[in-house]
């Protein structure tokens, strides 16, 4: 459930498929637990007013609450490894952002302010205790940079997942050029997607809209599936991925900003082994070359930043290595517990 696979350009969140995708070598040995039952429900809807909720669900215990932030299109279920191991040693909570899972559709378009101003609300309606320890995988790294540098006061370190490459153009022409390419084709059929979930018509049987959906995942129960395949055939699921999809565009076409600062905030990045495995020989060095530049730049962000290189994963660390991000994740509550050197 929920396993977003990304081509080989994640920066631009190329989607394989929305709903499930195939394990990859890398992460084919680490799949056996299944999916609990619990993602089947909402946990807590937290009310954000003017009728939106957001599902937020807490486990654990501690003087430290972690918050988990997701990939582009994924949910609290992206977590599914990660947050009961976490919550044997604090206060962990995941939750789904507007339009995914179990929360309501929010308003548009869906950049990263609109994710940093929900983030920001529901830590405040739910009342958890800052400063918080903000986990980013993918996408939730740049969700988690920005609400790090609007409330500095909330966040006592961060754990960032695999950070995106940013300015892939500059080191990988040839790549963008394709993908600018394949974007117009990509969003027209996201377009029919959304077209289809409007009228009602998901899941289809026509060829072309039966891979809106894909198919049901292994790892999954067939009620968990089937909650699955109903979230995402609505309409808002379709205008939220469109809308997080298109900014992302953006978002990641420019280079980490010279400016970002995070002080002394204890930052730990965790970079994968083989996120562009299945890249084209002749693009793999570019977009290393352009991952390794952008991570670097978010390391030396914070004086207190750090560059921890994780074998044997694919971009879905959370997944692949569920212990590698518990150890970074405790490191940096130990980080945000002692004063700078």
């Amino acid at each position: 459930m929920n396993r977003t696979y990304l081509k080989a350009g994640p920066a631009l969140l190329l989607v394989a498929m929305l709903g499930h995708a195939q394990a990859n070598d890398a992460s084919a040995t680490t799949m056996s637990q299944r999916l609990p039952d619990t993602y089947a429900q909402p946990a807590k809807r937290v009310d954000l007013g003017h009728g939106r909720q957001l599902n937020l669900r807490c486990s654990g215990s501690g003087p430290q609450t972690v918050m988990l932030e997701a990939g582009a299109i994924a949910d609290s279920s992206t977590w599914y490894r990660v947050q009961p191991l976490l919550a044997a040693r604090a206060r962990v909570c995941a939750y789904d952002r507007a339009g995914f899972g179990f929360s309501s559709e929010g308003p548009m378009p869906r950049d990263l302010d609109a994710d940093v101003a929900d983030l920001h609300a529901l830590i405040r309606r739910a009342g958890l205790g800052t400063p918080l320890v903000l986990v980013g995988h993918s996408l939730g790294s740049n969700i988690v940079r920005r609400y790090a540098s609007r409330y500095p006061a909330d966040v006592g370190a961060m754990v960032l997942l695999d950070p995106p490459a940013q300015d892939i153009g500059r080191f990988a022409p040839a790549w963008q050029k394709d993908e600018d390419t394949l974007s117009v084709q990509r969003f027209a059929f996201l377009h029919r997607c959304e077209a289809a979930a409007q009228k009602h018509a998901l899941p289809s049987s026509d060829p072309e809209l039966s891979h809106c959906l894909g198919g049901p995942d292994p790892h999954a129960s067939g009620r968990l599936n089937a909650v699955n395949l109903s979230l995402k055939s609505r309409p808002a699921f379709w205008r939220t991925v469109l809308s997080v999809l298109q900014d992302n565009v953006q978002v990641f076409r420019q280079p980490v900003s010279a400016s970002e600062s995070h002080g002394s905030t204890p930052l730990i990045v965790l970079s994968a082994a083989n996120t562009y495995a299945d890249a084209l020989p002749r693009d793999r060095k570019g977009l290393e070359e352009a991952r390794a530049h952008t991570q670097a730049q978010i390391v030396a962000s914070s004086s207190r930043g750090r560059l921890v290189q994780v074998p044997d994963t694919s971009h879905d660390i959370q997944i692949d290595q569920p212990e590698a991000v518990v150890k970074a994740v405790e490191q940096a509550m130990r980080m945000a517990r002692s004063s700078p050197e």
